[in-house]
C-alpha cells in the first residue's frame, strides 16, 4: 500500500495514467463521436483560446516552446548529476521520468488536435466516394490538367514564360489564404472558429532538409511553412498548414482544401497555383508508372512557363538536401499509420480521389 499511495503521489504517475487514457479514448471512439464530441465541440473551444493567444505574439510559439524544452533537459540533466543516489536508483527514476514525459506529450497531443485524425473522413462529409485512379484515367487527368494550368498561367497579368517571382503573389498572402480556406470550409459546414496561422519558420531550409515543406505543432496551435520554399508554393503550403490547425489531420484532405482554397480564389495567380500543385502530384504519380511516356509527354505538351516554373522549385529545393531521408520517410510513415491513416506518407496523393470524387458528383449534379 505504501508503494501504490507513493505513486500516486508522484506526478509522473499521474502523467502515465493519462497518457494511457487518452490512447484508449482514441482507440475506442468511433469517427462519429469523435466528429460531433471532440472536432465541432471541444476542439473548437481550444482552437478558439489557442488563436486569442497566437493573435496576441507576433512571432511563432515554436521558438518560445524550443527554449523551455532546451531549459528543461538542462534542469534534468544537472539535477540527475546532483542526485546521490546508487546509479541504478538515478537510472530507474530517470527511465520513469523519459516514461512520464513521453505520455504527458501524447496526452496533450490529443487532446489539443490528434484526436482530429479520427474523425469523419471529409469525403462523407461533403457526399462523395472515393476510388484509386488507374493507369488510363492517370493520363487523361495528366493531359486535361495540363491544359488547365497552361491557361490559368496565361490569364495572369505581365506574366512571361519565365519563371514567377515573390511579386506576383499578394501583399497579405497569409490573410489571403485564411479567408479563401475559410470560405470553402463554410460552405461544407466546418466550424472555422479563431484565427489560424501560416508562420515562416526560419532558418531557411529548417524543415526542407527533412524533405517537408511545412509543418503543423499541435503544442502551439500554428502552422510552420520553410522559409526556403520557392514563392510559386507558399500559397498551397500556408493553406495545407492552415487545414491542419482547422482540424484535419489527414494530408490528403489538408491538401484536398488547400486545392479548393486556391482554385476558387478571385486571383488568377492562385488558382493556377492550386491547379499546378495538383498537377504535380498527377504527374508524379504518372510518372511512377509510365517514366517513358511521361518524358515524352512532358517535351511535348508542357508549356515553356510551366516547366520553367518547375526548375525555378527544383533549384530552390536543391539547396537543402535531404538529411538522412531513409530514416525520415521511415519514421513519418510509421507516425501516419499510427495515426490510422493506413497508406502512410502516400497519404499525400489522396487528393487524386479525392478530387476524382468531387467532380464525378458534379457531373451527377448537373
Amino acid at each position: 500500500m505504501t508503494i501504490i499511495k507513493k505513486m500516486i503521489k508522484d506526478a509522473r504517475f499521474v502523467w502515465i495514467c493519462l497518457g494511457l487514457l487518452a490512447i484508449i479514448i482514441r482507440s475506442l471512439a468511433t469517427p462519429a463521436a469523435i466528429e460531433q464530441v471532440y472536432s465541432r465541440g471541444i476542439f473548437v473551444f481550444i482552437r478558439t483560446v489557442v488563436d486569442f493567444i497566437t493573435g496576441i505574439v507576433p512571432f511563432a510559439l515554436v521558438y518560445i516552446l524550443f527554449v523551455v524544452l532546451v531549459i528543461l533537459l538542462i534542469k534534468k540533466i544537472r539535477s540527475v548529476i546532483k542526485d546521490e543516489r546508487r546509479w541504478q536508483t538515478r537510472l530507474g527514476s530517470a527511465l520513469f521520468s523519459s516514461i512520464a514525459f513521453a505520455a504527458g506529450v501524447i496526452f496533450f497531443f490529443l487532446v489539443l488536435w490528434g484526436f482530429n485524425y479520427g474523425r469523419v473522413p471529409i469525403e462523407q462529409q461533403m457526399g462523395f466516394e472515393t476510388t484509386p485512379l488507374n493507369l488510363e484515367e492517370l493520363k487523361m487527368e495528366l493531359d486535361s490538367t495540363t491544359k488547365v494550368i497552361a491557361q490559368l498561367r496565361a490569364e495572369i497579368p505581365n506574366i512571361t514564360d519565365s519563371s514567377l517571382t515573390k511579386s506576383f503573389l499578394p501583399t497579405e498572402l497569409e490573410k489571403t489564404m485564411h479567408t479563401a480556406l475559410k470560405d470553402i470550409l463554410k460552405q461544407h459546414d466546418y466550424p472555422t472558429p479563431g484565427n489560424v496561422r501560416g508562420r515562416i519558420l526560419y532558418p531557411k531550409g529548417l524543415l526542407l532538409r527533412i524533405s517537408t515543406a511545412g509543418v503543423y505543432i499541435p503544442f502551439t496551435g500554428e502552422g510552420h511553412i520553410d522559409a526556403g520554399l520557392h514563392p510559386i508554393q507558399l500559397p498551397f503550403v500556408t493553406a495545407h498548414e492552415m487545414s491542419h490547425g482547422y482540424g484535419f489531420g489527414d494530408e490528403g484532405t489538408c491538401n484536398f482544401l488547400a486545392f479548393l482554397a486556391c482554385i476558387h480564389s478571385d486571383d488568377s495567380l492562385l488558382r493556377y497555383i492550386g491547379y499546378f500543385s495538383y498537377w504535380r502530384y498527377v504527374a508524379s504519380n504518372y510518372r511512377r508508372y509510365e517514366k517513358e511516356l511521361y518524358t515524352d509527354f512532358y517535351k511535348e505538351k508542357v508549356p515553356d512557363g510551366v516547366k520553367n516554373d518547375l526548375k525555378a522549385i527544383y533549384r530552390e529545393m536543391d539547396k537543402y538536401p535531404d538529411i538522412f531521408p531513409v530514416v525520415r520517410d521511415a519514421v513519418y510513415n510509421n507516425y501516419l499509420k499510427a495515426q490510422g491513416i493506413k497508406e502512410g506518407i502516400q497519404n499525400y496523393s489522396r487528393i487524386l480521389m479525392l478530387e476524382k470524387g468531387r467532380k464525378n458528383k458534379l457531373k451527377l449534379e448537373n
